[in-house]
């Protein structure tokens, strides 16, 4: 395993393994149930400064409250962290993430609990901050809501940008329940500002009963790609991305990952699930390629709904994150923009 640590300089960073490394007979490493619980016991910090020379920063959104089923996403954030060991060695890619790249863990954004439109904005903040310090931001959801502020953040004044877009849903609704925004509105609101642009915004894995054909009217009308879990079946995976990364081409592109896209058979704590989907296999080895061969400025994993003190769901979006992390060092290691 890596050792995270940053220099006795950045006064600012905890160590979460620092007090095991200190213990005698040259240390040991820290369990995974002990300790503060940032993601794969990275260097944690909530200053800005800290975010000088970082590839990669994870950061916390924790609200839901704008979701129409079930909630609870908002202890996403927390139950990811805690989720799993700090193995970071990817024996496919024969790469090392916590090697290759220098990734800090800057908390949560400072939401407002009964205050959505705070929340919101507190998450595009803080996500803005790790983007003005070059740094990309992988976010951990969280109701896919969230979406909209962390995808407006990355893309900043050079946008529109394009979007890999994993789910169940569509998330383009123009209103659910009456509402302009929910998590079932986020990816219409984007497309609407010119935050997204809809020819280079790839959906994969849609099965199951929403949203109405209007919605997806709406959005084949303006050139937005859409893959169906039957096209996986029949096509196959490596196909399916193999077109996707063509009409995404070689720009900045955002992934958003709703859990949900997999199988409650492998990820049973989410808001909405929905029989027939993606296997976890599928889905992070797609996480992975996508994150190598795509010009990423951002990411984020959400509708997380722990259920257990070792929820499987969180244990996969844990993995998940790491595999966008495994991909994005093997990018690095072969020269890509």
């Amino acid at each position: 395993m890596a050792v995270r640590t940053f220099s006795a300089g950045d006064r600012t960073v905890i160590d979460p393994a620092a007090r095991w490394a200190g213990m005698g007979n040259g240390g040991m490493e820290k369990p995974a149930w002990a300790g503060l619980p940032s993601f794969a016991d990275l260097p944690w910090s909530e200053d800005p400064a800290d975010l000088e020379g970082v590839d990669v920063a994870i950061v916390g959104a924790p609200f839901d409250e704008l979701v129409s089923d079930r909630p609870g996403a908002r202890f996403g954030p927390r139950a990811i962290r805690a989720a799993a060991p700090t193995a970071s060695f990817h024996l496919e890619e024969r790469i090392d993430w916590a090697e290759a790249l220098r990734v800090i863990d800057y908390g949560d954004a400072p939401i407002v609990p009964a205050n959505p439109d705070a929340s919101l904005a507190a998450i595009e903040k803080t996500v803005a901050e790790v983007v003005a310090a070059g740094a990309l931001p992988i976010v951990l959801g969280g109701d896919h809501s969230i979406a909209e502020p962390d995808v407006t953040a990355c893309a900043g004044s050079g946008g529109p940008i394009g979007m890999l877009h994993f789910d169940t849903h569509t998330d383009t609704a123009d209103e659910l329940h009456g509402q302009k925004r929910s998590h079932g509105t986020p990816m219409r609101r984007l497309v609407e500002d010119g935050v997204v642009d809809p020819r280079r915004y790839v959906q994969i894995g849609l099965r199951g009963w929403w949203p109405e054909a209007e919605d997806l009217a709406w959005q084949e009308s303006l050139g937005i790609t859409t893959f169906f879990m039957q096209d996986i079946e029949r096509d196959g995976i490596d196909a399916v991305l193999e077109v996707a990364f063509g009409v995404l081409g070689s720009g900045p592109v955002f992934l958003t990952v709703d859990v949900d896209v997999l199988d409650p058979a492998f990820a049973p704590g989410t808001g909405t699930p929905e029989p027939g989907g993606m296997t976890s296999a599928q889905l992070l080895r797609s996480c992975r390629i996508a994150a190598r061969e795509l010009n990423l400025v951002g990411a984020d994993v959400v509708e997380t709904l722990p259920l257990t003190v070792e929820d499987m769901t969180a244990v996969v979006a844990n993995r998940i994150v790491a595999s966008i992390l495994t991909g994005i060092a093997a990018r690095k290691r072969g020269g890509g923009a």
